[in-house]
């Protein structure tokens, strides 16, 4: 029978409305700041396949739309009604949990004795344990270093709490009160979810509920199609990189294949670097996964507002995602800041889309997302206090028809800000600043948005600052079809003090009181051509205090006088600038790139990667770092030497390379015969 587009539609719309609801309930009763004010939690409704067919449009986490909690309740075969399922692990779940601190719960709901749908909720918890306040360090190298391990078990067993469960739990977190109160809001969402489908079980009868379910996923499958048939048929390669893994000062590289046809997208991401020794690894089970459509979601949203918010929007698409690589680890590799990763991942989605079809996408984004960690210790009690100050994020970039957002960037996640009050009410720590950057966004006809400083000053004895996700202190935002790139990312304390220095990538920073901790987030890459842009937007931006008065004459050839464009001398200067520059670039990638990759192209790394995956995933890590320090010999104090000057006679550099490659190759080869 040919579905009713006027029932499937008030379909989506009632089932939608389930899952706000369930999002309003958990947001208004959760406990934590990080919850109930930033909102990293969510909420959905999943088929009985366990696939999400539901999902909130505003509220909680975008990002989790193409999770499938099939995997994690196959450990727990025997459900009933009433039963509800807790999982924090990344492997035993497949990647419903990406990392230890979010905490996903499943309700399979029943009528007429069978599941007709599960509704899911998660939350990102203040500590789950682990080597450090807040569970998630980048030098983590597994999983038993980063919390307490739930595989999928019962947490409510026919309408009963497990209370075994609840005191191993406990016992294996820092904050246990904290923590429990946002697992009861948990529960009251789910509760919600499953009596707002029993009503509508009532009216549509189970065969009919089920029947709408399928009706509105392939409702969304045919739109996304269509949205996707704008990318040009054919395949496309791009590839970004993250600074460092933290361990070494080796960056680390992810690359994607994308091929197009007729509306259908296979996204291939072999040719990315090894699983680290670190916590930048994304455990996707090698299969479709949040972190690798992401940026298709967001691609087919932009384009068709209309579309049912369901897991239909990824039936065309298809991933390759090896296994030992950083985009799809063997356990127990460590996982905690795979956002990081996710993100650059994206941006090399987004890189193949604009060799697709110029303009199809914006420029990148500040691409970071950090939750500043504060943790205070109580001077009666000696307790510890664990917050997430804020969700610190760069500018969004710019695309064709208008600038980049300057301080915000839902790219990864539709998060909000902390409010100031709110964290100063539970801190003792004091806000400074928290404000927009000046000059961080890219240059362009349309500019980058910039992104943001934030500085905090220090109160108490034995309080330590913690950065995670932080990213962009070597690689800048990338700039399109002519577009500068973003500035980079820079931690410092005591900014313009006498105690100065730069801090770097943060894991456990010590401060003492009175100390001003800041971090400066990057600008968004900046599309189309700088001396393109009108002169009268550029005194604009003076004025607003977004660009200065020396980079409007360096970047944009604009010459102001007090608060008035000399045009003359502007038009001038413009004309100097065009004449000395050359063609302008497809994409602008910053000195740092352009000096890395002149040594590392895509070539030798596809590779030396190809020879490195023949080697055990324990011996890996270290094998990769002898041979990037052996090229490179001065890699190791990277950081506090510029990279062009870190690599040195380019030449020289690349038949290093070689040699290593080909040592490799012989090695493998003899081992193999």
């Amino acid at each position: 029978m040919t579905p009713d587009p006027v029932l499937t539609e008030i379909f989506f719309h009632k089932v939608t409305a389930i899952t706000e609801e369930m999002a309003i309930t958990l947001q208004r009763t959760a406990r934590t700041t990080y919850v109930k004010e930033a909102g990293d939690f969510g909420c959905a409704l999943a088929t009985p396949a366990g696939r999400f067919f539901a999902y909130p449009k505003v509220l909680g986490v975008s990002g989790f739309l193409d999770s499938n909690v099939a995997p994690a309740l196959a450990h727990v075969p025997d459900l009933e009604p009433g039963d509800v399922v807790i999982t924090n692990h990344p492997y035993a779940s497949e990647g419903l949990a990406s990392h230890m601190p979010d905490l996903h719960l499943i309700r399979p709901i029943f009528a007429d004795g069978r599941i007709v749908a599960h509704a899911w909720d998660f939350i990102h918890s203040a500590d789950i344990g682990g080597g450090v306040p807040s569970s998630i360090s980048p030098r983590f190298s597994d999983l038993f270093q980063e919390g307490f391990q739930i595989p999928p078990v019962k947490l409510v067993k026919a309408g009963r709490m497990n209370e075994d469960f609840l005191t191993l739990y406990r016992a294996n977190c820092r904050v246990p009160e904290v923590n429990m109160g946002d697992i009861k809001a948990m529960l009251a969402a789910l509760l919600v979810g499953e009596r707002r489908v029993h009503d509508l079980v009532d009216q549509l009868g189970v065969e009919g509920f089920l029947a709408m379910q399928r009706d509105l996923v392939n409702y969304a499958a045919a739109k996304a199609r269509a949205v996707q048939r704008l990318i040009p048929d054919g395949t496309w390669e791009f590839w970004d990189l993250l600074d460092d893994d933290y361990v070494s000062k080796v960056p680390v590289r992810v690359r994607c294949r994308m091929t197009a046809k007729d509306g259908a997208v296979h996204l291939d991401f072999t040719g990315s670097d090894p699983q680290v020794a670190a916590a930048y690894n994304i455990p996707t089970g090698g299969k479709r996964h949040p972190w690798l459509t992401l940026k298709l979601m967001h691609f087919v949203f932009s384009h068709d507002r209309t579309i049912p918010i369901n897991h239909g929007m990824f039936e065309h698409v298809t991933v390759e995602a090896p296994a030992g690589t950083i985009v799809n680890p063997e356990p127990p590799a460590a996982v905690g800041i795979r956002s990081a990763t996710a993100i650059r991942l994206n941006e090399a989605i987004v890189g193949a889309l604009t060799r697709a079809k110029p303009g199809l996408m914006p420029a990148p984004s500040g691409g970071i997302m950090i939750p500043s960690v504060l943790v205070e210790q109580d001077p009666r009690t000696g307790r510890r206090n664990v917050m997430v100050l804020q969700s610190l994020v760069g500018g969004t970039g710019g695309r064709e028809g208008a600038d980049g957002v300057d301080g915000r960037d839902s790219s990864l996640a539709n998060q909000r800000n902390t409010p100031i009050e709110k964290t100063e009410e539970e801190a003792a720590a004091i806000i400074t600043e928290y404000a927009l950057r000046p000059d961080s966004g890219g240059a362009g006809r349309w500019r980058g948005g910039t992104g943001v400083i934030f500085s905090v000053r220090i109160a108490r004895e034995g309080s330590a600052v913690l950065g995670r996700g932080m990213e962009r202190f070597v690689f800048r935002p990338w700039g399109i079809g002519g577009g500068r790139p973003g500035l980079p990312a820079r931690v410092v304390v005591n900014l313009g003090r006498e105690g100065e220095r730069e801090l770097g990538k943060l894991d456990v920073f010590h401060p003492r009181p009175g100390d001003v901790v800041t971090i400066m987030t990057p600008g968004g890459g900046g599309f189309g051509d700088p001396l393109e842009r009108p002169a009268a937007d550029v005194l604009t931006d003076v004025l607003d205090g977004h660009v200065s008065l020396g980079v409007a004459l360096r970047d944009y050839g604009v010459v102001i006088s007090g608060e008035t464009i000399d045009a003359a001398a502007t038009l001038a200067e413009r004309a100097r600038l065009a004449a000395l520059r050359g063609p302008l670039p497809a994409f602008s990638f910053g000195p740092e790139r352009e000096a890395w990759e002149a040594v590392f192209d895509d070539a030798a790394m596809l590779r030396l990667n190809a020879a490195l995956m023949r080697i055990g995933a324990h011996a890996r890590s270290e094998r990769r770092r002898a041979i990037f320090e052996a090229v490179i010999p001065g890699l190791p104090r990277a950081g506090t030497v510029p990279l062009d000057e870190l690599v040195g006679d380019v030449a020289e550099a690349r038949a290093r390379l070689a040699r290593e490659i080909d040592s490799l190759e012989a090695a493998l080869a003899g081992r193999a015969a």
